[in-house]
């Protein structure tokens, strides 16, 4: 079934928040899907056709990345960007969504799932990270010296996308050209990105606390790669505990990139959760 894709960008605290809508024809539940760091809408390529079939779904860009702003005014804290999404919900009138998080992704859905838990009837983590303290104060302040986008911007092309996609999947030969062409281009539209990379790097604070996780009554499904080497399985152990309403699902054969990794799987595991009703 194709559906019908609405793609725009709502601006938000002088920032633009890009997004895509596929709006199921029957009344089903919205999920809203935010990807992690140095990531774009592009991660979940594999998963959205099945979410789709069953689903309204709307993807969204995290700002400074993929096609959402990048202004020098915004702040890039996981706070305020879990707050814009917030409004972006409450200005579409949307209620009780459900929210799936891929690494930072999931950060800034527990933060949504605190500031506004009425809005979330359901959260899934896919790795989701967590536990992250706030950039180091040297980071900080060196993040205000002249040119340190070219610093930011130089570090990120020595790492390579080939090192990067080979440390976030398990199967490596599942790497071509369409990923690496995917993963790449969000970072091949200018100086800006750069520039709003150094004033994450200033904004960033530290992750919620174990007792702020405490009081998320939200149901969460924890999905997890077994060989995860970005945020490893221990994390998701630690999530599982500190989160009262939560279930961990761990995937044997996978890494950090579950949704490209292993979508059919996800996607039953996703569909489950939001089915049962208990």
């Amino acid at each position: 079934m194709e559906l019908p894709v609405y793609k725009g960008t709502q601006t938000i605290e002088e920032n633009e928040l890009y997004y895509e809508l596929y709006q199921h024809p029957e009344r089903r539940p919205t999920l809203i899907l935010l990807h992690g760091f140095l990531s774009s809408t592009f991660c979940y390529r594999k998963l959205l056709p099945l979410l789709t079939q069953k689903y309204t779904v709307y993807l969204i860009d995290i700002p400074p990345f993929g096609q959402s702003g990048k202004s020098s005014k915004y702040a890039y804290s996981l706070t305020n960007i879990a707050k814009t999404i917030l409004t972006f919900i409450d200005m579409h009138k949307l209620e009780k969504v459900i929210l799936i998080g891929h690494s930072m992704g999931g950060q800034i859905g527990l933060n949504m799932c605190k500031q506004r838990p009425d809005l979330i009837e359901k959260m899934i983590l896919l790795a989701g990270s967590g536990y992250l303290a706030a950039p180091s104060r040297w980071l900080k302040r060196a993040s205000y010296v002249p040119f340190f986008s070219l610093f930011v911007k130089r570090y990120l092309e020595k790492s390579g996308i080939e090192k990067n996609l080979r440390l976030v999947v398990y199967d490596q030969s599942m790497i071509d050209d369409d990923m690496r062409d995917g993963y790449t281009a969000p970072f091949l539209q200018g100086k800006a990105i750069f520039k709003a990379l150094g004033k994450m790097a200033r904004d960033k604070e530290d992750d919620l606390t174990e007792n702020d996780l405490h009081t998320i009554q939200t149901n969460c499904l924890l999905l997890w790669g077994r060989y995860d080497k970005v945020v490893p399985l221990s994390i998701g152990n630690r999530l599982h505990k500190d989160l009262p309403c939560s279930q961990l699902i761990i995937l044997d054969d996978t890494g950090h990139l579950l949704p490209e990794e292993k979508p059919e799987e996800v996607f039953r595991h996703i569909d489950n959760f939001i089915t049962f009703e208990g």
